[in-house]
């Protein structure tokens, strides 16, 4: 299979969980698929077809920390502005909140777009990974050809949902999938297990005959005991994955 690799590096980033609105502001220990499309469309300069995109991650952090924002929470009004005279439509409150950062962010992102290597080369927009003050670059924009295996380890990467029942380690989140701009950012939303920790495939128990199964790999990457890295690669819309659409 043969995939575009691409490298990027950041000092920070974070992943607000999008139901949480005042006080504080927690993030995703990973990046959640809907950010993952929103930069390749940043990086291609324009929104692209959902359809038939996969896409599979190894993200790292050297740390995580907190910093103290604040937001100005408006509402209409009216009467006049002092001693100007002028007339006040808005009024409001500054609310300070603690919103969690992840430091120097590293992101290994796999796509089945080998095509567009020249437009991760040359980005139509600034770099970022989270949040538009999160300024990124990559080091690394090269074709890859991946290799399949029987045995391999994940780690620091998105599972499907159904691998929950297999494994004791992850935890599983609700994650922002996909934002429809054609359809005022319509979200959809879909359970992952988030794996931080080191996760060899034998160790992923299997159900039923006929379940043993093999992975893609990436033959570049550094191998633990003899396996190779294990790539996961997921959809951003269709039926291959349980999904929840939220108004």
């Amino acid at each position: 299979m043969r995939v575009l690799k691409v490298v990027l590096e950041g000092t920070t980033t974070s992943f607000r969980y999008p139901h949480f609105m005042l006080s504080i502001q927690p993030s995703f220990p990973l990046p959640p698929p809907a950010t993952i499309y929103g930069h390749i469309c940043s990086a291609l300069g324009e929104w692209v077809a959902p359809e038939g995109l996969r896409f599979a991650y190894h993200f790292t952090v050297a740390g995580v920390g907190e910093d103290l924002e604040h937001i100005h929470v408006l509402q209409a009004s009216g009467g006049k502005l002092g001693e100007t005279r002028l007339p006040k439509v808005l009024e409001g409150d500054i609310n300070p909140f603690n919103r969690h950062i992840l430091l120097h962010p590293r992101l290994v992102l796999y796509l089945n777009r080998p095509e567009w290597l020249e437009a991760f080369r040359a980005p139509r927009y600034p770099v970022v990974l989270g949040r538009s003050q999160d300024l990124a670059c990559y080091t690394s924009v090269e074709v890859l050809d991946l290799e399949r295996h029987e045995q391999v380890y994940f780690e620091h990467t998105l599972l499907p949902y159904q691998t929950a029942v297999q494994t004791a380690v992850g935890i599983v989140a609700l994650m922002p999938r996909w934002l429809d701009y054609a359809r005022n950012r319509h979200p959809t939303f879909a359970r992952y297990l988030l794996l931080q920790q080191r996760l060899p495939s034998p160790e992923l128990k299997q159900f039923g005959e006929g379940s043993s199964r093999s992975y893609w790999a990436d033959p570049t990457a550094p191998r633990v005991k003899g396996l190779p890295l294990g790539l996961w690669f997921h959809a951003f819309v269709g039926d291959d994955h349980e999904t929840i659409n939220l108004a």
